[in-house]
């Protein structure tokens, strides 16, 4: 049998991947050691640092999941929620939702603030839910919601969580790397991200950071975590410590790719990453209107990195408009989820996609299509 597989260059511009930078592709390629290997495990330590340097935190918990971010955002949901608490969570888009089902699974009583895609969680809405529910344990919200490029203030939502005496758990898979995110100074108690947006780095790993307060909530669990493989009773001996506990076997060359990318991180700065992605945005935003394009999300509470955007009135078919665009010009950008389905475009502008000379192909292509 003839196998044909063989991957284009493509141009990634939809809400993820992103285009990795050739040094992070190049460290895959290093040489596999084990995953107990004295020179592995220092490198743990190194990426811990960089993680907390990057969440913008001193946590101590905070480690990667050796699986992508749907397992972080159920990493942290196992491990804090048992059957019977109570809970609130914020569903303005597709992974919002997706918490709602983890937190059922694990039997826990939600209760849900529902709020239009395209538009973020209020503090009047936060008040409301917390007059019907005054005691949750968590309070869990999406930072940057993918399927519609919703970016959700943090700060006063925090402060509300914690009068309530709640842990706050946000999903920072769009966001970190991206936009401001302050992990501790703005008391977010439990976060997940993802490797493959921002960060630039292959799909398959998410970071995650636990404050003391939900330490302390780990340490007083009743049950055993429904997970055994994400419960971090087992799995937090082997990212910290004098003597690494074996726990599972790490993915090597995804680890090296991570260590790289974080590394061009820092080198850039995060305040200069966050000015870059907002700069492109208003670049990308100029050369989309002109072509009939309009925003979902007001200005507001409009993700930069993630621009999500009707087609111009005369697209009467926007899944073959965006088939042509990788067919002809290897240029990939997300449709519609949900309700938005085939009637909007998710377009993403981030870490190593995020560059003048990006949004000028894709201009490009789209005034020769148009």
């Amino acid at each position: 049998m003839k196998y044909k597989f063989n991957p284009p260059k493509r141009i990634l511009m939809g809400p993820g991947p992103s285009d990795a930078h050739p040094k992070v592709l190049k460290a895959m390629a290093t040489p596999l050691i084990g995953h107990l290997d004295p020179h592995f495990v220092m490198m743990m330590d190194e990426v811990k640092a960089m993680v907390q340097q990057t969440f913008l935190t001193k946590n101590k918990l905070t480690f990667v999941v050796s699986a992508p971010g749907s397992a972080g955002m159920e990493t942290c949901l196992v491990n804090l929620l048992e059957p019977g608490d109570e809970c609130i969570i914020c569903v303005n888009g597709v992974f919002g939702g997706r918490m709602v089902q983890i937190a059922e699974r694990i039997g826990a009583r939600v209760h849900q603030i529902d709020v239009e895609w395209g538009k973020v969680t209020t503090t009047a809405q936060m008040k409301k839910a917390l007059k019907q529910c005054p005691k949750p344990k968590l309070v869990a919200l999406v930072h940057a919601e993918t399927s519609t490029g919703a970016l959700q203030p943090l700060k006063e939502i925090s402060d509300l969580v914690h009068n309530a005496n709640s842990l706050l758990m946000v999903d920072a898979v769009t966001s970190y790397c991206g936009v401001e995110l302050k992990v501790d100074e703005w008391g977010i108690d439990a976060i997940y991200t993802g490797t493959q947006k921002n960060l630039s780095a292959p799909p398959g790993l998410s970071p995650v950071s636990f404050s003391k307060r939900a330490e302390k909530v780990l340490d007083k669990r009743k049950t055993p975590v429904q997970s055994w493989f994400l419960d971090l009773s087992l799995v937090k001996n082997y990212w910290q410590g004098a003597k690494r506990a074996y726990h599972h076997t790490a993915p090597v060359s995804s680890v090296y790719a991570l260590h790289k990318a974080l590394g061009l991180v820092l080198d850039e700065g995060l305040e200069n990453r966050w000015k870059r992605h907002q700069e492109v945005h208003q670049y990308l935003k100029k050369g989309l209107e002109k072509l009939g394009f309009s925003y979902l999300v007001k200005p507001t509470h409009r993700l930069p990195n993630l621009n999500s955007v009707y087609l111009p009135k005369q697209v009467n078919n926007e899944a073959k408009l965006r088939r042509q665009l990788l067919d002809d010009y290897n240029i990939e950008v997300g449709g519609g989820l949900g309700a938005f389905a085939g009637k909007i475009w998710r377009i993403g502008i981030m870490g190593e996609s995020c560059t003048k000379n990006h949004v000028n192909m894709l201009i490009g292509a789209l005034e020769d299509l148009l």
